[in-house]
């Protein structure tokens, strides 16, 4: 044991943060892929809505159920920390990333059916990291719903980690109740 560790319990040990420069997320779009990836913009905000909305009408991918007002939705959606797939001028997919005063960051993510499988998810996902490890941020967290097996399997092979099951957690319009599988990622 190192001096003033007590009980047997271990302080982290320092170690050498990567060049940021290195994670720019500028350098991670995909190389022939019919999207890109990029900061989310004002003209965004009722196409973030209005893909909000069609992913909440799904009921089986996010927490929130229809309805949705996207008017009120577009008003309100926090810019800063949004990440959007644009194909064209369409927004196909979203993800925001809310840092915290305890230098991690919460994230959400929503990817239009139809463009799901196609390598969206993970542009998003890997541009996400770059974004939040040049923030200086040590960990990214999200929940997902233990029946969403893709998403699982996405944040999985970028190297997110269980760390517990919130049991019969949300209770859904049906009245059931779900649960959420916490996952980790440390920078």
């Amino acid at each position: 044991m190192r001096p003033g560790d007590r009980f047997g319990v271990q302080r982290p040990r320092p170690f050498a943060r990567p060049d940021p420069r290195a994670y720019a997320w500028e350098d991670l779009q995909v190389p022939d892929a019919p999207f890109e990836i990029r900061p989310a913009r004002d003209e965004d905000r009722m196409p973030l809505a209005v893909l909000f909305a069609a992913v909440a009408e799904e009921r089986d991918g996010i927490a929130t159920e229809p309805p949705v007002d996207v008017e009120a939705r577009a008003a309100s959606w926090t810019l800063d920390g949004t990440l959007v797939a644009v194909a064209g001028a369409e927004v196909i997919g979203s993800l925001h990333l809310e840092p915290s005063r305890f230098g991690f960051g919460e994230l959400g993510m929503a990817v239009a059916r139809e463009w799901r499988g196609r390598g969206v998810g993970s542009a998003l996902l890997a541009a996400a990291i770059a974004w939040a490890r040049e923030r200086g941020l040590h960990k990214l967290s999200l929940s997902v719903f233990t029946h969403n097996a893709a998403a699982i399997a996405l944040y999985r092979k970028f190297g997110f980690v269980d760390e517990g099951v919130r049991v019969k957690h949300y209770r859904r319009a049906s009245g059931e109740l779900w649960d959420a599988l916490d996952m980790g990622l440390l920078l």
